[in-house]
Parts: structure tokens; C-alpha cells; sequence
């Protein structure tokens, strides 16, 4: 105890600088918000100079060679910006890759048809076909897709216009030259004058990102051992304030991983860095996610069973936590086997006292469970950090099943799902559909741009080409920002052009401002990545050019040309894929539910047999996935819906969709501790003995009797979400002449109510079953000196879990009820809604 007792001291005089700490971390924060932004805008900035000064003032003959600056300019801010030097090793290639797709097929089919017959007709058939047969395949990178038909778009219109003086190689030639131009130039600026490496920036965001698991942490802990609600609470606001943070950087990390792969071939450091951290990373999130679902579920402060000798166990848990994180940042992961094994034996010796703590207290009351699930939590913790720290050396070792093997190689799973064959022919599908939009968007800009103006129809091709996304999208926010960032660009270059009209040199050189404006407008709400580009591109290509007439001429032709291509992209978008996003988010929410039951259906004690016990666990970690990926598409067409215009249709409830993902993404993590509970509990029943048998029988009935309960309500849902209008469903009824039986309808077959909000009562049945169930178990495992009172106490916090869980996911289905009815309500504002009479009628109807 005296180990515990030094490291609770420590922890103690920690607190005493923290009026300096925090602003040392304000300063932190303000520098990480200015270094990046002004580090790229250098980078940007030195590459577009690059390629200025080739296109400006390199002699004749290179500048004939490098014909096409806007493609140079275009190509350079399509890699370089924040890139890594992965990311343009990577771009570098997508270029040249880029440039066989669109460059040589160009030379053949000149050669072949001759420079003579391409009319603008022509062209765009041209185009139109080759931009489809780019855009078909899923492996080719969105860049590289972008470059390309930047490509074709400038060599099929220009041959159109200058007709036989179109060389037949040199104008392939000088559009792959452009086109290198830019690639070069932005290789060398992520080299000069150092290279900014990916291995570095996830190293460093991982420090960052542990740094604030550790403040979270630290106010959890504070919380939960606060002597008053009022200090309770603002530790817990001050902790969910973090959240977006750590987000913001689990991010930034899992899209620099990619990098870090082109790498490691030129950087010898790379070896040094952990080339895949997200998943553990990821670890150590999940439990923190749980640790606040069970602050935010105490009902009093100070929390019951924290008494003093509790809280100094939690601590130096604590304490020994951030330890482990801090040696995980300070070495790289081949040095994990130099920590000292008395940090292990002080560890161990913490989490010992900790489950004997908890042992005194026997099975917990219904009230204490959140405080339980609490120390659950932490428990989890402290074994992912374990594991972080020795480079899953230890938990190989560790018997005890981890979070991270729950969510780890979480792409593969999902990989290996979509091979199944009707999710394949939906892939085929909706490539194919993605292809013809790109390509007849594509095609229709060149030929309406062509029209307007045939020297400068490109550009209208170009801003289709260049602004193409890889998946759905918010059309029309997207032609929004975009349109006000090629204007705003524009603008900018003609009143510099009219400020300095004689001075080239100077002209170029009022980029730099913009530049840096707009890697700051790359992160902001109102324009974000598509409007910035839009904005850079725009300036470059009016004050990083000559020879192309009067600035204000060409600044309204340009603009014209870019209002050309979004409008023939927002038009194609909606004749070929017209169902709205808000439409989408009402068939994904009901698949969600639909997952959703379909997981709860499946959770039971798993079987004490080793294989059976794995096959279960396997399925449930497989309905996880699924159920993960699709409460993930559901908020993207949240936010998507919530973006698009209204028109004539219903006002799409944002409010009310938010709180359904919010209920429901909290659902996927409370399933994914329980079946983390269930996995350890399967695992050791070998030595729980006769309490087994007893648990499989009373606890499996509670378990099955919270299914039939919760996922009764969550088929009502499912079903009552996909309906269109009150109003058309009793049509349907009147035509058919169907009768329905609201009283019968009202249960299911075993007698529970169909709604869980009309069972309360039962609801406390379930729960006050289960923790007298959990309570007779415990108390019937045999418990011996050593061991055997450690995997007591783990049975405690399993069984303590697993009930805190199915007390929440109530809880939690009984709030999508409520919002279910406000969505419904709000689609059929004057229809009276009852959820039961709506599901009654629809089982009358269609069965």
C-alpha cells in the first residue's frame, strides 16, 4: 500500500500548477491552429512559385513546352496542399498514372481519326467516353481521376479549336508536360526545406491524442470521486469539451496512416514509428466513451461507493495510466520492452486492490450499477493502455479479451462482408451509375461551355473534372461554395491585375496573402475544402497566366464557363440519381433498426464450450460491424440532408434525425461493452463451476425476456419509419377493405407489450430480476484465496456491466419512441399519430 499512497500524493501536487498549465496549453492550442495552416500556405505557395516562374519567366522554348500553366496550377493544388511527402510521392504517381489513362489514348485516337475531324460534336463524344472508362474503376485514386480528365478535357477541346494545327504528339505532349510541371513542383516544395514526413505527423498527433485522453481522464476521475454534484458536472462539461478535439485528431491520423506507406522506402525514420496506430488508438477511446456514458448516468454526487479508499485506489490507477501513456509517447514502439517491471508490479499491485475493493461491496444495487460500470470501464483502460505501451506484446500474453480485438481491423471485416453477392451486384450498380453521371456531367459542360465560348469551353470541363467527388454528395451545397469560391478568387486576381498592371512580377507575388487566406477558408464551415480550391485555382489562373486579354474580360467568361459545368453537374445529378438525401436518411434509419434488432436478437450467455463460445462471440462481433457501418451512412445523409434545399418538399427535421443518430450511435457502444462483458464471462466459465449453470438459466431468461421487449419496439419502428403518409396508408386500407385489431395488436406473441414506453413496469421487473439473478451467482462461486477473489471481482464488473447496459439500451429505445413520434408527427402534421395503431395497421395491410 505504500506504493499506492506515494503515487496518490504525487497525484495530488500535480494540481497545484494548473493556472499556468492552462495557459501554457491555450498558447499550445493557438499555435496548433496557426503552424499547420501557415506551413502549408508556404508549401502551396512555393510550388505555385515554381511553377510561375517556369510558365513566366523561363526561356522561350520551356515555356512553349509547359503550354498549359492553369493545368500546372491545377495539378499543384490538387496534391500539395497539406500533403505530406507521402502524399505527393503518392500524387507524383497518381500524375503519371494520370497521364497514361488520358494522354496516350489521346495520341491514338489523333493519329488514328486526325486533328482535322474533331469537331466540338466530336470532342465531347471524345470526352464523354474516355471520362467514362476513367471514372469506372473503384481502385483509381479521386486525384488521379481528377487529373485525368483535366487532361482529356483540355486535349479534346483545344484540338477542337485549332483544328489541323494541332500537332498530333506535341499537344499530348505539351498537356503532359503541364501536367508533370505540376507534380514536380509540388514534390519539391514538400522537400524544401525539409520534407514535411507523414510518420512525423502521426507520431506527433498521436502524442497529442493521448495527451488528451489523458486530460479527459484526469477529469473523469475528478468527477467521479467530486463531493458535490456542481463540481461533478463541470468536470464532466469540461471533458466532453475535449471530445472534439481528440476526434479532430484521431482523424487527421488515420488519413496521414495512408501516407506513411510511400514513405518507407525513402525515410529510415519510419522504421522507428508504429505504421498502424489507429487501432489501438481507437482502443483507448472506447473505454473513455463508456466512462463518460457512466458519469452522465449517476443519478447523485458524490457517487455512493466512493469512499475514501476507493477513490485513492482510482487515483493511482489513474496516475499509473497517464504513466503508461507518457512512456508510450516519449519511445517509439521497439522500445516498449525496456519499461521497468516494477511500474508492472505497481500496476498489477493498484488494479489488485482495486478488485478487492470492489469484492467487499458484493454485487452491486440497481442504483450503483453506472458507478460499477464506471470501474468497469477503467479496468478496460488500464488494460489498453498495457497493451499500447508493450506493442500488443501483452495482450497477447493477457488472457482477459480486449476492446481492441472488438474493434480492430475493422476495414476487413467490412471487406470481407461486401463479398457477399448481392452487396457485390449493388457495387457494379452503383459504379456504373457513378461513371455515366461523371461522364455525361462532363460531356454536357464541354459541349454548353463550347457553345458559350469555344476558345475558353474548357473551363466549364475543367470545373466539372477537377471538382469531381468520389461518392454522393450535397450537390447543391457543394455547386454553392464552389460557385462563391471561383468568384471570390476571380474578383481577388482582376483587382490585383487592376492595382498592378504593368508589374507581372508583383501581380504573382500578391498570391502569397491569398494563399494563406485560403488555407485558413479550407477549414471553415462556410466554404471548406471545395470553395477554398475553387477560390486558390480561380486567382492562380488570372494572375499566374499571361496572353489570354483584359483581366475583367476573362474573369467574367470565367465565371460564366464555371456557372456552365455546376449547373450541368446539379442537373445530371438530378435526373440520374433524384432521390433526395432526406429520403435516404429515412430508408437508412429504418436498416439501422433493422441492424439494430437484429444485433440485440442475437445476444445471449454464451454456451461453456470453448468453440461455441467463440462462434458466438464471432457473430456478434460481425452484426457489430454492420451495425456500425450503417448508423455511419445514416449520419452522413443526415448531414447531407441537412445541407440540401428544401424546394417544395417537407423541411427535412434535423433536430429530430441528430437525436436518433446520437440514441443510436450510443447503443452501438453500450452492445459493444456488453458483448465484451459476455466474451470474459464465456471465457473463464470454465472455472466458475456450478454458478455456470445457474447463470446460463436465470440470467439467460432476464437477458431473453429484455429481447423480446426491446426488440418488439424496434421492429414498430422499423416499420413506421418507412412509411410515406398517414393518409396513404389508410387509403390503402379503405381500397383493400382490411380490419385491423388495435387490442390484439398491442402485445406480441409471448403477451409484452409492443412499445417499451407502455411497459414500465416491466422495465423494472427485468432490471431488479437481473441484479438478483447477478447477486445469487456471485454468491454461490467458490471463492479461494489468490485468483479466484480477482475473478470474483471480474465477475462482478462483467455481470454489473451487462446490466447497466440493458438498463441504458432500454432507456435508450425508449427515447428513439419518443423521437420516432416527432418525425412521424412532423411528416403528418395533421393526422393524430400513435405508434401502435400505425404498426397495426401496417401488419394488417401487408400480411
Amino acid at each position: 500500500m505504500s506504493t499506492i499512497i506515494t503515487l496518490v500524493e504525487s497525484a495530488t501536487t500535480t494540481t497545484e500548477p494548473a493556472a499556468t498549465a492552462t495557459t501554457t496549453k491555450t498558447i499550445s492550442r493557438t499555435r496548433a491552429v496557426w503552424h499547420p495552416r501557415i506551413a502549408s500556405a508556404f508549401r502551396t505557395a512555393l510550388a505555385c512559385t515554381i511553377v510561375g516562374f517556369i510558365t513566366l519567366f523561363s526561356p522561350v522554348v520551356l515555356q512553349r513546352e509547359v503550354a498549359f500553366p492553369a493545368l500546372s496550377y491545377v495539378t499543384v493544388i490538387l496534391i500539395v496542399s497539406e500533403a505530406s511527402l507521402g502524399d505527393t510521392i503518392r500524387g507524383c504517381w497518381h500524375v503519371l498514372y494520370a497521364t497514361f489513362q488520358g494522354v496516350l489514348p489521346a495520341i491514338l485516337s489523333l493519329w488514328l481519326i486526325g486533328p482535322a475531324r474533331y469537331s466540338i460534336s466530336a470532342s465531347v463524344v471524345a470526352v464523354t467516353l474516355m471520362s467514362f472508362v476513367i471514372t469506372l474503376p473503384e481502385s483509381t485514386h479521386l486525384i488521379c481521376k481528377r487529373i485525368a480528365l483535366a487532361q482529356i478535357v483540355i486535349l479534346y477541346s483545344v484540338t477542337s479549336v485549332e483544328g489541323v494545327h494541332t500537332g498530333v504528339i506535341t499537344h499530348p505532349v505539351h498537356v503532359a508536360a503541364s501536367a508533370g510541371v505540376g507534380g514536380l513542383a509540388a514534390l519539391f516544395a514538400l522537400v524544401f526545406p525539409y520534407p514535411r514526413l507523414a510518420s512525423y505527423e502521426v507520431r506527433k498527433k498521436s502524442m497529442l491524442f493521448k495527451e488528451n485522453i489523458s486530460e479527459r481522464l484526469n477529469l473523469f476521475v475528478n468527477a467521479f470521486c467530486a463531493e458535490n454534484k456542481t463540481s461533478a458536472l463541470a468536470s464532466i462539461s469540461q471533458a466532453k469539451s475535449l471530445v472534439k478535439t481528440g476526434t479532430t485528431l484521431f482523424q487527421n491520423i488515420k488519413i496521414k496512416q495512408e501516407s506513411m506507406q510511400w514513405e518507407r522506402p525513402l525515410n529510415r525514420l519510419a522504421k522507428q514509428y508504429d505504421m498502424n496506430p489507429t487501432d489501438r488508438l481507437q482502443a483507448l477511446e472506447i473505454p473513455l466513451k463508456g466512462i463518460e456514458i457512466a458519469l452522465t448516468s449517476c443519478s447523485s454526487f458524490p457517487v455512493r461507493v466512493a469512499d475514501q479508499e476507493l477513490k485513492n485506489l482510482l487515483l493511482s490507477l489513474k496516475e499509473q495510466i497517464n504513466i503508461t501513456l507518457k512512456q508510450t509517447k516519449s519511445s517509439p514502439p521497439s522500445d516498449s520492452s525496456t519499461v521497468p517491471e516494477t511500474a508492472k508490479e505497481e500496476e498489477e499491485e493498484v488494479l489488485h486492490e482495486l478488485f478487492l475493493q470492489t469484492l467487499q461491496t458484493n454485487f452491486p444495487t440497481q442504483s450503483d450499477l453506472p458507478s460499477f460500470f464506471f470501474l468497469f470501464c477503467m479496468k478496460l483502460l488500464h488494460d489498453e493502455s498495457i497493451a499500447t505501451r508493450s506493442d500488443r506484446t501483452a495482450s497477447k500474453n493477457n488472457p482477459t479479451p480486449k476492446i481492441e480485438e472488438s474493434v480492430q481491423k475493422q476495414d476487413q471485416y467490412i471487406k470481407k462482408s461486401v463479398l457477399s453477392s448481392w452487396i457485390l451486384t449493388r457495387i457494379i450498380t452503383t459504379r456504373l451509375m457513378y461513371a455515366a453521371k461523371c461522364s455525361l456531367s462532363l460531356g454536357l459542360a464541354v459541349l454548353f461551355g463550347m457553345m458559350f465560348s469555344k476558345e475558353n469551353g474548357f473551363w466549364a470541363g475543367l470545373t466539372v473534372g477537377v471538382g469531381m467527388a468520389g461518392g454522393r454528395e450535397a450537390t447543391f451545397k457543394i455547386a454553392n461554395i464552389k460557385a462563391q469560391g471561383t468568384v471570390l478568387g476571380t474578383i481577388y486576381g482582376v483587382l490585383a491585375c487592376f492595382l498592378f498592371p504593368r508589374f507581372v512580377e508583383i501581380r504573382f507575388l500578391s498570391l502569397l496573402p491569398w494563399i494563406i487566406f485560403t488555407s485558413f477558408l479550407r477549414r471553415s464551415r462556410m466554404y471548406d475544402q471545395a470553395g477554398a480550391i475553387s477560390a486558390i485555382i480561380a486567382a492562380l489562373i488570372i494572375l499566374g497566366r499571361k496572353d489570354y486579354g483584359p483581366p475583367s474580360e476573362f474573369a467574367i467568361v470565367r465565371i460564366t464557363e464555371a456557372f456552365i459545368g455546376l449547373t450541368c453537374s446539379i442537373m445530371v445529378e438530378l435526373l440520374l440519381q433524384p432521390t433526395r438525401a432526406s429520403t435516404m436518411a429515412k430508408v437508412q434509419l429504418s436498416k439501422s433498426l433493422r441492424a439494430l434488432h437484429d444485433y440485440i436478437g442475437s445476444i445471449d450467455v454464451p454456451a461453456n464450450r470453448k468453440n461455441n463460445s467463440k462462434m458466438c462471440l464471432t457473430e456478434l462481433k460481425e452484426k457489430e460491424k454492420k451495425l456500425r457501418v450503417n448508423v455511419s451512412e445514416l449520419g452522413k445523409f443526415i448531414a447531407e440532408a441537412g445541407v440540401e434545399p428544401n424546394f417544395w418538399f417537407i423541411p427535412f427535421h434535423g433536430a429530430c434525425y441528430s437525436k436518433l443518430l446520437g440514441s443510436l450511435s450510443k447503443m452501438v457502444d453500450l452492445l459493444l461493452f456488453a458483448t465484451h462483458a459476455m466474451g470474459f464471462l464465456a471465457q473463464e466459465s470454465h472455472r466458475f463451476g456450478v454458478a455456470w449453470i445457474e447463470l446460463q438459466e436465470q440470467i439467460g431468461g432476464d437477458l431473453d425476456h429484455f429481447k423480446e421487449m426491446v426488440v418488439s419496439s424496434l421492429k414498430c419502428f422499423e416499420e413506421v419509419t418507412l412509411i410515406k403518409s398517414l393518409a396513404n396508408l389508410e387509403k390503402e386500407l379503405k381500397s383493400k377493405n382490411i380490419s385491423y385489431d388495435l387490442e390484439l395488436g398491442k402485445s406480441n406473441a409471448n403477451g409484452l407489450r409492443v412499445l417499451i414506453s407502455e411497459d414500465e413496469d416491466e422495465m423494472e421487473k427485468i432490471m431488479s430480476s437481473f441484479v438478483q439473478h447477478s447477486r445469487e451467482v456471485v454468491d454461490k462461486v467458490d471463492v479461494y484465496e489468490g485468483d479466484e477473489e480477482e475473478l470474483k471481482s471480474q465477475m462482478v464488473l462483467c455481470l454489473s456491466a451487462i446490466g447497466f447496459c440493458i438498463d441504458a439500451l432500454m432507456k435508450e429505445t425508449r427515447e428513439i419512441e419518443k423521437n420516432v413520434k416527432e418525425l412521424v408527427q412532423w411528416e403528418n402534421p395533421s393526422s393524430h399519430v400513435n405508434l401502435c395503431e400505425i404498426y397495426c395497421k401496417i401488419n394488417a395491410l401487408y400480411t
